[in-house]
């Protein structure tokens, strides 16, 4: 009997595969997140090399190539469903694809990539807004949330005090961040039938045809850039890396562990960010730098957490 007794106690491992598949989530999402903070350090590394535009452009066709064999397929059957929603991908595209990493790269050619990444980390924020917009109710915690973050914007910007002295990257930044809080709120109303890689699909060529008139006009006017080792890799590192593999490992991440726990894992880029360029660019990172990104972390996490009291 005391043998019949213990052996349910054999059988408690069985557990540990169930929390596999959280560690496994939240390593996607971390991988996810690393690799979009590099796409801040590229912006900068290029921004004397490669106009914006053609950085954004090139961006795009390299994700398109490298997504095409594993979405394009299902993008084709879907093709009457996408047509139906063409107004919402337009508008996805126009915003997460053709502003958004354009506005990036324009902020490379006169900020730091650390002053990029902290800024959009307040992109939560913006996130928040588009809620109460809608009608949800915020709660005092992430008003609360918000206002710091916020602080910690100003203050980057500001150069430690409040004074509004932005530079032109700092604009083009906030402008960024602006966009992506949109494109995000506007994920929100994604339909359901429309599926993840077709969409992932139809918004990166739809964005990169928006970006068309833009590029040829570009490249008219300032000339094309010089393909050699330091201009191609960091483009194929943003479109296959940043663009095809982390939008991958971010949509399994959400799968395995939810929007709201892997949304957690974000707010750890301009950590990443910081270092990435510390480390790959030589820039410096001072007290307010640290400070800063105190205060934006704080605020973000603060804020994401349930609307209350």
């Amino acid at each position: 009997m005391a043998l019949l007794d213990r052996t349910p106690a054999r059988t408690a491992p069985a557990a540990h595969p169930a929390a596999r598949p959280i560690g496994a989530g939240l390593a996607l999402a971390a991988l996810a997140t690393v690799v979009w903070s590099g796409s801040f350090v590229t912006s900068r590394a290029l921004h004397d090399s490669v106009p914006p535009i053609q950085h954004a452009f090139w961006r795009w066709i390299i994700a398109i190539v490298a997504v095409a064999p594993f979405a394009a397929r299902e993008t084709w059957r879907q093709r009457k469903v996408l047509r139906a929603h063409l107004r919402f991908l337009l508008l996805a595209a126009l915003l997460g694809v053709t502003v958004y990493n354009t506005l990036v790269n324009q902020a490379g050619l006169t900020t730091t990539a650390g002053n990029m990444g902290m800024i959009m980390a307040a992109s939560p924020v913006l996130m928040a807004v588009h809620e109460r917009l809608g009608g949800a109710r915020l709660g005092a915690r992430r008003v609360t949330g918000m206002l710091v973050a916020c602080a910690g914007v100003l203050l980057l910007v500001g150069k430690g005090s409040l004074a509004m002295d932005l530079a032109a990257g700092d604009l083009w930044i906030i402008a960024a961040a602006l966009c992506f809080g949109s494109y995000s709120a506007l994920l929100r109303r994604k339909p359901a039938e429309v599926g993840g890689l077709p969409f992932l699909f139809s918004t990166f060529v739809l964005g990169a045809l928006m970006l068309l008139p833009v590029f040829a006009v570009s490249y008219g006017v300032q000339g094309g850039f010089e393909p050699t080792v330091g201009t191609v890799s960091p483009l194929l590192y943003v479109g296959v890396v940043s663009s095809a593999l982390a939008f991958f490992a971010w949509n399994k991440a959400v799968s395995i562990i939810g929007a709201a726990r892997a949304g957690v894992v974000y707010y750890l880029q301009p950590v990443c960010v910081a270092l990435l360029s510390f480390a790959l660019l030589g820039e410096a990172m001072g007290w307010l730098q640290v400070l800063c990104m105190g205060l934006i972390l704080g605020g973000v996490v603060l804020g994401a957490g349930r609307a209350g009291r």
